[in-house]
């Protein structure tokens, strides 16, 4: 999304806006919520570990919000508004809501084919109808999977790199725009992992931040070799023994309505934890844009 040129005077260009010498609570708040996401990135890739990164991230993006209300965020965002890494800001928050409507997408699609799934084997039980309702939802999976590859391609193909900085600024402003843009690593970091969860294939411990980080950094790394564990892989693997073995028996039907049940109730907890981010994260976006706009 462009943003128009702000009506400055040149007079700007001979000063700058030099933040306190002393960190903002804020700043260190931030901070804080950071290096707590980045070692949350070497647990395994369990629910309750995804869970535990959404709420860091929760955390954050929170912090980050009352970060850029501040005025000396605002005047430093004003004043540094001809320079690439303000447009990369901008960027990266419409790249962040892209990857977190995706996700969202994902977990709706999911979600609705589940119940549809439980409430045909409440009703038969068995037979044929159920087995034709756990084929339409193992195709449905693989284009969830689909959507989630291309989302994650397109993540890596459209990053910019930020680190193109003046050497002009003060430390404080510096400082700023490290951290925003640490904040957006770790938020896509995070994301990637989640889209991974979702299609039943996640990342082995740290590696996930460090390849997002090159992402938004300068050179990348290759992804590490991936291991199906989520709720997601489970019932994908139920509904193939269910559909492929030949005497659907009571034990069958049962294993996958536990793993059923098992997929709704995470699903609901990411669902409930993406619609909070989607909406600070279009708060902060419209906040920048009313920043630089004004």
């Amino acid at each position: 999304m462009a943003v128009s040129p702000m009506n400055t005077k040149s007079n700007f260009h001979g000063r700058s806006i030099s933040l306190p010498s002393r960190p903002h609570p804020l700043i260190l708040k931030c901070s804080q919520h950071l290096e707590i996401l980045r070692r949350s990135s070497n647990e395994t890739s369990s629910s309750s570990s995804l869970f535990h990164k959404i709420d860091g991230l929760r955390d954050l993006i929170e912090s980050v919000e009352n970060l850029i209300q501040l005025p000396l965020t605002q005047d430093a965002l004003i004043h540094e508004h001809q320079e690439h890494w303000v447009n990369n800001l901008l960027d990266g928050s419409l790249r962040i809501l892209d990857v977190c409507s995706s996700a969202k997408d994902a977990v709706i699609h999911t979600k609705e084919c589940t119940r549809e799934l439980q409430s045909i084997i409440r009703r038969r039980g068995g037979g044929t109808e159920v087995s034709a309702e756990a084929k339409k939802f193992l195709t449905s999976r693989k284009i969830v999977k689909k959507a989630i590859s291309k989302a994650l391609t397109n993540l890596k193909g459209n990053t910019k790199n930020c680190n193109m900085l003046s050497t002009n600024k003060d430390h404080q402003t510096l400082s700023l725009i490290k951290l925003l843009q640490d904040v957006e690593v770790a938020t896509l970091s995070t994301f990637q992992t989640i889209l991974q969860f979702i299609s039943g294939t996640t990342q082995s411990k740290s590696n996930n931040w460090g390849s997002i980080s090159k992402l938004v950094h300068p050179k990348r790394v290759a992804c590490s070799q991936l291991t199906d564990e989520s709720e997601f892989a489970q019932v994908d693997v139920a509904l193939q023994s269910f559909i492929f073995t030949k005497t659907r028996k009571v034990e069958g039907i049962n294993d996958l309505q536990n793993h059923l049940e098992k997929t709704e109730s995470c699903i609901q907890d990411l669902e409930e934890g993406l619609e909070f981010l989607f909406r600070r994260l279009i708060k902060i976006r419209v906040s920048l844009l009313n920043i630089l706009n004004s």
